[in-house]
């Protein structure tokens, strides 16, 4: 039988727990109070402030794997455009399938640190979606060659001098796009980002810094997920 969503949410923050008592979790805290709501499915699932939120906010969302329910409800509930980035095939094939609004807008390229082609490694469950460029388990599968972009690059090709909304869900490769962000004076309101220090070839260390780095630059943290992968942070 499947839990209901609280009891998840419960279960993961009780999870969560142990694990940074034991230190095998960041354990980030709230740092910033504020109107906040949480948007998508389960396994999607982002929290935004909804001040500031306008029709004409420039939102940027990346890593969409195979649900974009968290976009769609930008969409529906703000009346943004959303503008969606996802280089790896599963994710380009699936959305050939759905029916979208003119609103969300889809790019078939990815996030990095550098202008290029990147080397994705397939996921280590093979039935899962979101490819990576950390190398995986998976020795089996093959990996795949796509173009990326620096976030610089991507803001001028669009036309936009800022961004309002800024969500990576990119599988390892946030802590140099962050430092590139940061180092370019890029203008973000808001930051989603899901960090992957669950993995042994990354670690703790590596969000801990990245965290500090984004409190020096002005950002809090105004959300933790259940689970301590997901944080939202706000530009004070």
């Amino acid at each position: 039988m499947r839990r209901p969503s609280w009891l998840r949410e419960q279960y993961r923050y009780s999870k969560r727990l142990c694990r940074a008592f034991l230190n095998q979790d960041i354990n980030a805290p709230v740092q910033i109070r504020c109107n906040k709501m949480c948007l998508g499915n389960d396994h999607a699932r982002w929290c935004v402030s909804p001040s500031g939120i306008s029709p004409l906010s420039v939102v940027y969302s990346f890593g969409i794997g195979q649900d974009v329910s968290f976009d769609l409800e930008l969409i529906r509930r703000f009346g943004v455009w959303v503008h969606a980035f996802d280089p790896t095939p599963r994710a380009i094939e699936w959305l050939k399938f759905q029916a979208l609004p003119e609103q969300f807008v889809f790019h078939d390229y990815g996030l990095a640190e550098y202008d290029g082609i990147a080397t994705f490694n397939p996921p280590e469950n093979s039935a899962h979606v979101s490819y990576s460029v950390v190398p995986t388990g998976n020795r089996a599968g093959e990996t795949v060659n796509a173009p990326v972009r620096r976030l610089t690059t991507i803001m001028e090709t669009l036309g936009h001098r800022r961004i309002d909304l800024l969500k990576m869900d990119i599988e390892g490769a946030e802590y140099n796009v962050i430092t590139d962000l940061l180092s370019s004076r890029i203008q973000v309101d808001q930051l989603l980002v899901e960090f992957h220090h669950g993995r042994p070839e990354i670690g703790l260390l590596k969000t801990r810094q990245i965290i500090e780095q984004l409190n020096s630059a002005g950002f809090g943290i105004f959300d933790v997920s259940p689970s301590g992968e997901e944080l939202s942070f706000k530009k004070l």
